[in-house]
């Protein structure tokens, strides 16, 4: 049914109303042109209702579902959010595992190897006493006493400290030998021919380097940045 029709319904029916309720009222003593104030209620309550268009209903379910459909919408968006900051984090903590287990590998890699070329280093011991030595036989020495790996970083220490002179002495500071120990008494240490035997001086220096910088090569890097160790 249409506003329109309704409302004409209303409207026709309230008149009837008020009609015969006039009468009534004459009929019963009251005045004439002044119906009662429940006829007047019932005709405007109707007049009320038809004015309710049926278009205005419609938009208000549609509204309701309009609502309802966003507020599913952003409960699924927050839902989606913490499933995906989740998955971050998951992957976050993967990845912090796997860097931290591939270094500890690569720790207990360099301490295997460090480990097979101590223990494929030559000793002083190792080699026969001699009235003298030339450089590169001290250099021979000290490339099997402190392992390849190693060789280069202290070989540019000693080539500052001594040119490879297992002789060399500095009378203003007493230093002495191929890695200028101060004093030179320190190397009685590693042996007791350390004035005249290189390979002893050797083994000191090396020993040295291993306990104050870990390596020759953490000696050099500290030497390169103050010019001593």
């Amino acid at each position: 049914m249409t506003r329109i029709s309704v409302r004409g319904f209303a409207v026709a029916s309230a008149t009837a109303v008020t009609t015969v309720g006039a009468v009534v009222g004459v009929a019963s003593g009251s005045q004439q042109g002044q119906p009662t104030n429940e006829v007047e209620a019932t005709a405007a309550d109707a007049t009320l209702l038809a004015d309710i268009p049926a278009g205005r209903q419609a938009q208000a379910q549609t509204a309701s579902l309009t609502q309802q459909a966003n507020t599913a919408s952003k409960a699924a968006q927050e839902e989606a959010r913490k499933a995906a900051q989740e998955a971050a984090r998951k992957k976050a903590a993967e990845a912090a595992a796997a860097k931290k287990a591939a270094a500890e590998k690569a720790a207990e890699e360099r301490a295997a190897k460090a480990a097979a070329d101590r223990s494929a280093r030559a000793d002083a011991g190792d080699f026969g006493q001699q009235s003298s030595y030339s450089t590169a036989e001290v250099k021979s020495m000290a490339k099997q006493i402190v392992g390849a790996d190693q060789f280069q970083c202290f070989s540019n220490i000693v080539d500052h400290e001594s040119g490879w002179n297992y002789k060399a002495s500095n009378p203003s500071s007493g230093a002495y030998g191929l890695v200028q120990a101060l004093p030179g008494t320190k190397m009685a240490s590693a042996g007791a021919d350390w004035r005249t035997n290189p390979a002893t001086q050797i083994k000191w220096g090396l020993n040295y380097m291993e306990s104050r910088y870990d390596s020759p090569c953490g000696a050099w890097d500290f030497w390169q940045a103050n010019n001593w160790y």
